[in-house]
């Protein structure tokens, strides 16, 4: 028979921490060898106690959990992390997922289920209730933000940050040394690649762009 998965508690409820071991404790597979009751305490217990398997909470005071789970992963990387909290919120799945937890589950899971997710997770599985999934699948498919600017060179960025401030093609020839043409050309390659169509929708879109200061 295996050895029975060492398990840490983790929860700033007393009464969470110890319905879970009622919960837990007649489970032969499990043995819970210590409980915390914030991030810090997290740590520190996880650091003495080197369990399998860290059954944390998310909202809880001290430390905030996804650094407790990272120092943790950093100071014990046979230790896996299962959050267990009460909603998978946009974005935090796949915080703590960085931070190195390797299953997520709900506090309206089974008893059968949160077992599961136990056992998966010290094999060193993930695990991601179905709620979990989404929010991260829905994170994922957020296209990444771009910078708008991003296709300028660096020569055209001069270029337009001088028209934001109203100077002229000639003008701005005289500042960068150039053509009065060679500037006519940047403008148009300026124009084309923002699609923008004169000179004035150039200004305000470096401005509201933050390539110059309004006013």
């Amino acid at each position: 028979m295996n050895p029975a998965i060492r398990l840490l508690l983790v929860d700033d409820h007393a009464i969470v921490r110890e319905g879970l071991r009622a919960l837990l404790d007649d489970c032969e597979e499990l043995s819970i060898v210590g409980e915390a009751a914030d991030g810090d305490e997290a740590v520190t217990s996880a650091l003495a106690l080197r369990p399998d398997v860290v059954l944390i909470d998310l909202k809880m005071p001290g430390l905030a959990a996804p650094d407790a789970i990272r120092r943790i992963r950093n100071e014990l990387p046979t230790t896996h992390v299962l959050v267990l909290t009460s909603y998978a919120e946009e974005g935090q799945v796949q915080e703590v997922m960085g931070n190195g937890a390797l299953g997520y589950v709900l506090k309206d899971v089974a008893r059968a289920e949160l077992v599961r997710a136990i056992r998966t997770v010290a094999r060193g599985e993930p695990w991601l209730h179905a709620e979990a999934q989404r929010s991260l699948l829905a994170q994922l498919r957020k296209p990444a933000e771009t910078d708008p600017l991003a296709d300028l060179t660096d020569r055209e960025r001069s270029v337009l940050k001088l028209i934001a401030q109203g100077r002229s093609n000639k003008q701005i020839g005289n500042t960068l040394h150039l053509t009065e043409g060679t500037i006519k050309g940047y403008v148009s390659s300026i124009l084309s690649k923002l699609g923008l169509e004169d000179r004035t929708q150039a200004a305000l879109f470096a401005v509201r762009h933050g390539l110059v200061e309004n006013g």
